[in-house]
C-alpha cells in the first residue's frame, strides 16, 4: 500500500507485481494485447487488496460513467420478468468494467422524465428500455439525442434502432392452432393495453389463426394483462357462465398470472381444464410446470433477452457494432401429448 494511502490504486497493484502502471490499467480493461495469464493475475491481486476503480477520476479522464441504466417497468404479466432481465444484463456486463443501475418506472407515471434526467445529467453511458410502445416517446427522445440504447420490443418509427423482441405473433398463431386441434370452437386471449407494440403482434397472430380456421373468438375490452387478478378472474367466470351448449373455450394467456387468475375462477365454479376448457400459456419459469405438468406452455427466455440486450449495447458503446442490431427471439413450444 502506498504510504499515507488507505485506498489501493493501480499503482499499488503495479508495485506488488512489478509491472508498469499502464500494463495494469490495460489488463484491468481486458485489453487482448495483454497476455491472458497477466490479466488474470492482475485481476486476482486487485481483488485480494480490494482495489476499486475511481469512477469519478475515470469520468473526468474519459467522459464515460461506465454505467448502464435499465429502465424497468415492473408488472405481474410474467413471473420473474425483472429478475430474469437483470440476471441476463448482469451476465452480459461481466468483465466489461460496466455496472448496472436500475430505475423503476411505474404504469401511469411519467416514463420520459427519468430518461431525460439520466441523459441531461450524464448518469449513464447507455440505456435499456422495457415495455416498448408503438410510438415510444422514450425512443423518440433518445434517437433525437443520439444517446445509445437498446429496447426490449419494437416500435413503428421509420428510423431504425436496436432492439431485442419476442415473436409474439407466431406465439399467438401457433397457440390458437393448438387450441383448435384440441377441439376448441371459441377462442379468447387477454391482450396488453393498446399502444404496446406486442399488443398488435399478439392480435395479428391470433386473428390470422381464427380466420383461417373459421373459429368464433372473444377479445375482452374490460380487462387487459395489466388488470388485477380479481378482474381477470371475474371476467373469465362471467364469460363461461354464459357459454352455449357445445361451446368449448380455449384461452391463450400471454403470461402466467392471467392464466392462474382465470383458472382459479373457473375452478371455483366447478369447471376443469382439459374437460370444460383448454389453455396455452406463455411462461418464463418452471413454476407452472411444477403446478400443472400437463399444461401446454410456450417459453419466452427473458434472461437471454437481457443477455442479448447487454451485449448489443456494449457493442454500440465500444464502436464494434455493425449498424443497427434487431433480434427477434422465437417461441419454444412445449405442447403435451393428447
Amino acid at each position: 500500500m502506498q504510504q499515507g494511502s488507505t485506498k489501493p490504486t493501480q499503482k499499488t497493484i503495479a508495485q506488488i507485481m512489478g509491472l508498469a502502471v499502464t500494463t495494469v490499467s490495460r489488463a484491468l480493461k481486458g485489453d487482448p494485447k495483454i497476455a491472458e495469464a497477466t490479466r488474470q493475475q492482475v485481476a486476482k491481486v486487485a481483488e485480494e487488496i480490494g482495489y476499486v476503480p475511481d469512477r469519478a477520476a475515470q469520468r473526468l479522464r474519459t467522459g464515460k460513467t461506465r454505467v448502464i441504466g435499465l429502465m424497468l417497468s415492473p408488472h405481474d404479466e410474467i413471473f420473474g420478468f425483472g429478475n430474469s432481465m437483470i440476471e441476463g444484463l448482469t451476465r452480459s456486463l461481466e468483465g466489461s468494467g460496466y455496472h448496472l443501475i436500475i430505475t423503476p418506472t411505474f404504469s401511469g407515471g411519467d416514463d420520459i422524465a427519468p430518461i431525460k434526467y439520466v441523459v441531461r445529467n450524464g448518469l449513464a453511458d447507455g440505456l435499456v428500455l422495457t415495455r416498448t410502445r408503438n410510438f415510444d416517446e422514450r425512443v423518440r427522445y433518445l434517437l433525437e439525442k443520439k444517446f445509445p440504447f437498446v429496447s426490449h420490443g419494437r416500435t413503428d418509427f421509420s428510423q431504425k434502432h436496436s432492439f431485442i423482441d419476442f415473436n409474439n405473433e407466431d406465439f399467438a398463431f401457433q397457440a390458437a392452432n393448438r387450441l383448435a386441434d384440441l377441439g376448441c370452437n371459441r377462442l379468447s386471449m387477454i391482450l396488453p393495453q393498446e399502444g404496446f407494440t406486442f399488443h398488435q403482434h399478439l392480435r395479428y397472430g391470433f386473428m390470422r389463426a381464427v380466420r383461417q380456421a373459421g373459429l368464433d373468438y372473444v377479445i375482452p375490452d374490460t380487462v387487459t394483462l395489466d388488470s388485477n387478478l380479481e378482474a381477470i378472474r371475474s371476467w373469465a367466470v362471467e364469460l363461461l357462465s354464459d357459454r352455449k351448449e357445445g361451446d368449448v373455450f380455449g384461452f391463450i394467456c400471454p403470461g402466467e398470472t392471467s392464466y392462474l387468475a382465470l383458472n382459479a375462477g373457473l375452478r371455483n365454479i366447478g369447471l376443469k381444464r382439459g374437460v370444460d376448457y383448454q389453455a396455452v400459456v406463455k411462461t418464463n419459469s418452471a413454476i407452472l410446470e411444477q403446478i400443472s405438468p400437463t399444461l401446454d406452455r410456450v417459453y419466452e427466455d427473458i434472461e437471454n433477452a437481457g443477455l442479448l440486450m447487454g451485449k448489443t449495447l456494449l457493442s454500440i458503446l465500444d464502436g464494434s457494432s455493425e449498424g443497427v442490431s434487431q433480434i427477434v427471439q422465437e417461441p419454444i413450444f412445449s405442447f403435451q401429448n393428447v
